[in-house]
């Protein structure tokens, strides 16, 4: 698909295979979006260590999670609960920073966002920076654990979100974050942190 945007969740993969994925989908813009590119368990999915392994087999490898990431720095983007807002992180300026980016980046390239999650339905990659690009006619593939591709269009169907709903205000305050991503602390305490 030309000037479709692509995403895909590292999930637990080895890095060989990984590659082999992006190779597969013939991906040359690998732009990673998570926020804190870091993974515990996985070390070859560390920033640099992606990076490289990537960049060695002619992919090209773009951090681009301080712009589009799902944990943004501010109170003013979590509800009470440590959700993060998706409409205010959306509106923000950083964030339509990093989507004109994808956008001018999608005119030259097969590019894919990715994250640590292999389904995206539970992703912001999907919820959130899809959703956006979506809006602007861009159409959408994610690239499963499997080596499939996914339309788009096919998981709005299955998650029940391709429906229009009869209340935009009910919309907006359901788009958030699907588990809270922050630990909110008393008043009392000190500032807010990020959930491991």
């Amino acid at each position: 698909m030309t000037g479709a945007l692509y995403t895909v969740g590292h999930s637990n993969h080895a890095l060989e295979a990984f590659v082999g994925l992006l190779r597969k989908h013939g991906i040359q813009v690998l732009v990673d979006v998570r926020s804190q590119p870091a993974s515990r368990y996985l070390p070859h999915f560390n920033k640099n260590e992606v990076a490289a392994g990537v960049e060695a087999a002619g992919v090209r490898y773009l951090f681009l999670g301080a712009e589009l990431g799902g944990r943004p720095e501010g109170r003013d983007f979590y509800d009470e609960a440590g959700h993060v807002l998706y409409d205010r992180l959306a509106a923000s300026p950083r964030f339509q920073e990093g989507i004109v980016r994808l956008e001018r980046g999608l005119t030259r390239f097969r590019v894919a966002i990715m994250c640590s999650e292999e389904d995206p339905a539970v992703c912001h990659r999907y919820l959130l920076i899809a959703r956006v690009m979506r809006e602007s006619g861009v159409p959408i593939a994610h690239i499963r654990g499997d080596g499939s591709l996914q339309d788009d269009a096919e998981l709005q169907r299955a998650e029940g979100s391709d429906q229009p709903l009869l209340f935009a205000d009910f919309e907006e305050k359901k788009w958030r974050s699907l588990r809270p991503i922050l630990k909110v602390r008393s008043e009392e305490e000190e500032s807010p942190e990020f959930m491991d």
